[in-house]
């Protein structure tokens, strides 16, 4: 394996100022070093990347092509260097991060309001939450804690079933006029917003019902049912979303249900974790609560 080309921080930290301040006084003023000591480090990138990345011009510096291309990238390890410790800093001494990967319509409507509580409960868990569409962060290691939809197997993985859904058309209420629908049939002429996740879901309500339409497939298709419902709410058309998801807008009433049919999914929403992690702590912590937060009632 060849060896990594790893400039020391110093180095990094002296080519960004002096690119700053296009000149090694000021950079030097700024880092508390010798003018001599930012040049020669300054120097050894340079050799290191086979590249000359300023140009002494009349006793000022400019940036070569190379020199603003790599000032570019340096600039970006910088900063995430810089984010990644202040985000250290947010930890008490004892306190462990929980990682946690969530479809994103499910953690906003579901699984954030049922963490509530838990940051008391549990004060030295602090929970780093991130949208992920699939559990597969779970094998990488990049994630503790995964919540997912599907149908509950995952090789290496402990799933947990949470609840099942089931699915109805909802729509912004001026696009019924007041009136009701005479038929299933007559939403097929409808603009049917899709989901990424669910292509097939028109296609399967109409089917249910013993009805085809030629329309199942057709119409905008969005990522998530989070812009589904927001997409329906604006009027735009009628969007097939599980049900617990638009519970606040079918109670607010910025959204109705054009014709009473409720599908079942074909899966349920599961939260996993690795198997070799099942008696860790934190791991242990989060299931027993979501699992307390179920047994309250409070699915949906």
């Amino acid at each position: 394996m060849s060896k990594r080309l790893a400039p020391t921080m110093t180095a990094l930290q002296c080519f960004e100022a002096a690119a700053r301040h296009l000149s090694f006084t000021r950079a030097a003023e700024e880092l508390h070093l010798t003018q001599s000591a930012v040049s020669k480090q300054v120097a050894q990138l340079e050799e290191m990347l086979h590249h000359h990345l300023f140009l002494r011009i009349r006793r000022r510096l400019q940036l070569t092509p190379a020199g603003s291309l790599y000032l570019a990238e340096v600039n970006k390890i910088l900063i995430q260097i810089d984010m990644s410790s202040r985000y250290v800093l947010t930890y008490g001494q004892q306190t462990e991060v929980l990682k946690v990967a969530t479809q994103p319509s499910f953690g906003v409507r579901w699984l954030i309001p049922h963490l509530k509580g838990f940051g008391r409960e549990h004060p030295n868990i602090h929970l780093d939450i991130r949208n992920e569409m699939e559990p597969f962060m779970l094998l990488q290691g990049s994630a503790d804690v995964v919540f997912f939809f599907g149908r509950g197997t995952w090789p290496g993985a402990t799933c947990v079933e949470l609840f099942r859904e089931q699915v109805v058309p909802v729509c912004a209420p001026e696009l019924l006029d007041g009136g009701r629908l005479e038929s299933a049939e007559a939403l097929a002429d409808w603009v049917l917003l899709q989901s990424t996740s669910r292509p097939e879901a028109w296609h399967e309500w109409f089917l249910e019902q013993g009805l085809q339409s030629a329309n199942s497939y057709q119409g905008p298709r969005f990522d998530t049912f989070y812009m589904a419902l927001s997409a329906a709410q604006s009027g735009c058309g009628v969007a097939l979303v599980p049900r617990y998801l638009a519970e606040r807008e079918l109670r607010e009433g910025s959204l109705v249900i054009p014709w009473e049919h409720a599908m079942a999914s074909n899966g349920a929403h599961y939260l996993a974790f690795a198997e070799h992690a099942a008696e860790v702590p934190k791991v242990r912590a989060l299931v027993a609560w979501i699992q307390a937060q179920l047994a309250a009632g409070h699915h949906a």
